[in-house]
C-alpha cells in the first residue's frame, strides 16, 4: 500500500510540473515605457508587466519591440524575460 501512494504522489508531482511549466506565455510588441527601478514594463498596446526579481536587463528603451515570456501571479503578468527583436 505504501508503494501505491508513494508512486501516486510521484506521478502527481511530476505532472503537475508540466503544467506550471506551460504555463508561461510570450508576448511580442513595442516597449512604451520600461523602469528598471520600480521593475515595470508597458508595451504599447497597454500590456503591463512586473519584472521578476531575477530579470538580467538586455538594454530594453521605449521604442524597441521586444518578446516578453511572461506567467500569472495573481492578477499580475510577472515578466521572466525580455528579449529585444531585431
Amino acid at each position: 500500500m505504501r508503494k501505491l501512494i508513494v508512486t501516486a504522489a510521484t506521478a502527481a508531482f511530476l505532472a503537475s510540473g508540466g503544467a506550471a511549466f506551460a504555463a508561461v506565455k510570450h508576448t511580442t510588441g513595442t516597449v512604451k515605457s520600461f523602469d528598471g527601478t520600480a521593475m515595470s514594463l508597458v508595451l504599447d498596446d497597454g500590456s503591463t508587466f512586473t519584472l521578476s526579481r531575477a530579470f538580467k536587463d538586455p538594454g530594453v528603451k521605449a521604442g524597441e519591440r521586444v518578446r516578453v515570456s511572461w506567467d500569472m501571479s495573481g492578477k499580475n503578468k510577472i515578466a521572466e524575460t525580455v528579449k529585444i527583436m531585431k
